[in-house]
């Protein structure tokens, strides 16, 4: 009878422990990471939370919310990763971090250029698909003016066509300054797309035809880590001038931070280790989201396979016994 109690005693405790187990999300708990809802911090969250999980034993999900949402909630510890904080769009970012309310553990990227692109056949041509340049001296924004025929705008063919940024962007405001600050309203219109995806369109439409286009887009993004683009320089960028349009647009220091709370915990010591080595470019994200773009791969797969492309990155993150775990978990 003794042993009929005490088997059903251990029942009850190891029932116990595994629903704590559960319900803690794994052997070393459940990771928050933060999602803006944009494709390059959900790739970055996947890259992160695949090693996560299959090399530090965690299991992970995202909370979506805008960014001054989910700024407050890595101060109040609902969020615990952010893998991409764009420290210039957070009013507070440095005064909350001078204050401690949170921890910055690096820099993922902070090559993330913006401004007008054009495809680089229309300066160097395509012997490949028998494109002809048209714009060989095109380098500057200014230079468009000398070719508003070879950006010919659809309804008004005597002037060019330049395509701005998104309605209600500040980019859009500036960029449009930097339209008149230039004169090229004397021969081009500035053409506002309604939406990403239909100035994503425009350019997609014209490249894949072959065809001229000048138009603003920014990094990091899969369009332009599927087509090769060129972006027009401008003049340095000057804190005092560049909202006026009269400089080049400054890149954003694009962070990876943690909660107090994640920082504080010793069981996240050797992940917070890694994140503290995390570092990409605004080149290999693209790069990513064009991989995702071209294959239909969701952010899960995505990641797998861009942590079997670049075991470079996967020797600067992790140490040998990390990087053959992670390895063994990417060819099951």
């Amino acid at each position: 009878m003794k042993k009929i109690i005490s088997f059903a005693l251990l029942t009850v405790i190891l029932v116990a422990a595994v629903t704590g187990c559960v319900q803690s999300g794994g052997k070393k708990g459940e990771i928050v990471f933060a999602n803006a809802q944009w494709d390059s911090i959900m790739l970055h969250n996947a890259i992160a939370g695949v090693i996560a999980e299959s090399v530090f034993d965690y299991s992970w999900r995202e909370i979506p919310g805008s960014t001054t949402v989910l700024h407050e909630g890595l101060i109040k510890g609902e969020v615990d990763v952010h893998m991409e904080v764009w420290t210039d769009n957070i009013a507070s970012y440095r005064k909350d971090l001078a204050e401690n309310k949170f921890k910055q553990l690096g820099v993922n990227f902070d090559d993330n250029y913006q401004g007008i692109y054009v495809p680089r056949y229309v300066i160097e041509g395509d012997s490949e698909r028998g494109i002809e340049p048209v714009a060989p001296d095109l380098k500057y924004v200014w230079d468009l003016k000398k070719y508003p025929e070879v950006f010919a705008d659809d309804s008004d063919s005597a002037k060019g066509r330049v395509y701005g940024a998104i309605p209600g962007w500040e980019v859009d405001e500036i960029l449009h300054k930097k339209y008149l600050h230039y004169n090229l309203d004397e021969n081009f219109i500035y053409f506002r797309p309604g939406s990403d995806p239909a100035l994503s369109a425009a350019i997609s439409s014209a490249y894949e035809k072959g065809e001229p286009i000048a138009a603003y887009y920014w990094e990091p993004t899969w369009l332009l880590g599927m087509y090769d683009m060129v972006l027009l320089e401008d003049k340095p960028y000057d804190e005092a001038t560049y909202l006026d349009g009269e400089t080049e647009l400054p890149p954003v220091k694009v962070t990876v931070c943690i909660s107090n709370d994640f920082a504080e915990d010793e069981a996240n010591k050797e992940l917070i280790e890694f994140l503290s080595k995390y570092e990409t470019s605004s080149a290999l994200t693209s790069e990513g989201l064009a991989y995702m773009q071209e294959s239909g791969a969701n952010y899960t797969q995505t990641a797998k396979w861009f942590l079997s492309t670049h075991e470079d990155l996967l020797n600067d993150w992790l140490n040998n016994e990390q990087v053959q775990t992670l390895k063994s978990h990417l060819s099951d």
